[in-house]
């Protein structure tokens, strides 16, 4: 414990007044560490000495963040199991589990650093006839100072899908992490540090509740960049606004999976128990809702209620996952699948007792209106609720009348079909014959639309959300008629719409 509280100790440069908070361990509920709870006045002093950081971390240039940034993947990479089981201790996901985690984090890396200067640097531009006597060109400047605030359910991968970004943009990022998981958050800031001797305010940390976290959005950032709740997103949203701070929303999900005629349904119902109950069904682009058309439904159910039944939550190393971090969500679980079960929905896998603070078991329901919140709202617990549709068309329909689009899967008996369907699914990603593919992707954005909110992370999206577009244009020589002057020809412009009309005048 010792150790990890020295990874964010009291800074001496700032007062923090507003007390401490611990951060326990959810299968025990020992304390992991105890952290300070920032308030206005600390928050903003890290934000003036990212400013400052930024100032410098701008002028190196691309190759020169791209070397720290691979020493900082490399520092991740040399210490994986290190943080693995940190991330274990406070988050509860198995060691396996956290470790493809980091493994994301660290391709991401690679690949924002790689390609960072060809995507957001100096590009010329056709200058077009009106300004042909000029060069032109767009280039994309960082926004300074970006506040990253972070989830608990992928402590690691989540937000470092904004920080690095950020970070290989040009940008200084201040990060309140999830008050349940801090000590992860503590680390990542630590381990930037150690990888970056002088950056220690191009990655600086904040810790504390709701509160800190209204605090960042009025500290004077240059962009917000949030995970959570819709619920939650509005109030920063709200609190951004006072100041017009722009902000990237990413709320979460109620992603639907599809099977379709034909499809392989021993790898359908493979990818459905795991989309939606690794990590304890705490995946905000995790499968909730399936859609299996009526020829393949039976056996589909069949296959996956045999394999649901040997899962089990547990915080030893042969559980399929560990405890709920987030103790409250066990309640919000509950209530929807007993919703469901009233609404005359039947209970294949698992039920309400499933549910505990110690572990949530996997459930399966069938049989469940559209309307019931167990299929409208976002549950964050190991469950599914599977319907028979009478095609493909029927599935679509359905996965689409969600107020959410973030993520979705499609399972059908050729690549083509797949992405066909995949092109009509409301949705910010979607993968074909597999799930959650996309994340893995280095270069695909990643973001959702409706109430998953808006705004892309990773790719070159990703790196361009976090920059202005900068567009410059050069005079290469004089004209022999200036049409921006006062002095200009009065047949100048006569003249100019008759060349218009002879080169744009034909529809055709």
């Amino acid at each position: 414990m010792a150790q990890i509280q020295q990874l964010h100790p009291v800074d001496p440069r700032s007062d923090r007044t507003g007390g401490h908070f611990e951060s326990l361990n959810p299968t025990n509920g020992e304390v992991v560490a105890t952290f300070p709870i920032d308030d206005a006045t600390s928050v903003r002093a890290a934000v003036d000495r990212a400013r400052d950081a930024s100032e410098w971390w701008r002028a190196v240039g691309f190759s020169e963040r791209a070397r720290h940034l691979r020493a900082f993947k490399a520092e991740i990479a040399r210490r994986m199991h290190e943080l693995a089981s940190l991330i274990h201790e406070e988050n509860g996901k198995p060691h396996a589990d956290a470790m493809l985690e980091i493994t994301l984090v660290i391709d991401h890396i690679a690949w924002a650093a790689a390609h960072a200067g060809k995507i957001l640097g100096p590009r010329p531009v056709f200058p077009g006839l009106l300004a042909l006597n000029n060069s032109a060109s767009v280039e994309y400047q960082p926004l300074g100072v970006i506040g990253v605030i972070g989830p608990w359910n992928y402590p690691v991968f989540t937000p470092a899908g904004s920080i690095v970004y950020a970070l290989a943009a040009g940008n200084a990022v201040v990060f309140k992490p999830s008050e349940y998981t801090p000590a992860i958050g503590a680390w990542m800031a630590n381990a930037w540090s150690d990888a970056v001797p002088g950056g220690r305010d191009l990655l600086s940390l904040v810790t504390g509740r709701g509160e800190t976290g209204a605090a960042l959005c009025r500290s004077g950032v240059d962009k917000i960049a949030f995970t959570g709740s819709a619920r939650t997103g509005r109030s920063v949203m709200a609190a951004c606004a006072e100041h017009l701070v722009p902000v990237l929303m990413e709320c979460g999900g109620k992603d639907s999976l599809i099977v379709d005629d034909g499809a392989d349904l021993d790898a359908a119902a493979d990818a459905a128990l795991w989309s939606g109950m690794s990590n304890g069904g705490q995946t905000c682009i995790g499968t909730e809702r399936v859609y299996v058309t009526e020829s393949v439904y039976d056996r589909f159910i069949g296959i996956l209620t045999e394999r649901a039944a040997k899962l089990r939550p547990g915080s030893d190393a042969e559980a399929s996952w560990g405890p709920p971090t987030m103790p409250s969500q066990v309640d919000i679980i509950k209530h929807h699948v007993a919703d469901a079960l009233q609404r005359g929905g039947t209970a294949v896998v698992g039920g309400p007792g499933s549910a505990a603070t110690s572990g949530v078991g996997p459930t399966i329901m069938v049989g469940v209106p559209e309307d019931a919140t167990a299929v409208t709202d976002e549950t964050f617990g190991p469950t599914l609720t599977v319907a028979k549709v009478r095609d493909a068309d029927e599935a679509i329909e359905r996965s689409n009348a969600s107020g959410y689009g973030l993520g979705g899967a499609v399972f059908t008996s050729s690549r083509r079909r797949g992405v066909e369907l995949a092109r009509r699914m409301r949705s910010g990603m979607t993968s074909v014959n597999s799930v959650l593919t996309f994340a893995f992707v280095p270069g695909l954005p990643f973001g959702g639309v409706g109430e998953s909110g808006f705004g892309r992370i990773h790719g070159p999206d990703g790196l361009r959300e976090f920059t202005r577009a900068k567009a410059i244009t050069a005079q290469r020589f004089e004209l022999p008629v200036n049409l921006t002057s006062f002095s200009r020809p009065r047949k100048a412009t006569d003249l100019l719409g008759v060349a218009m009309r002879i080169v744009h005048g034909r529809s055709g």
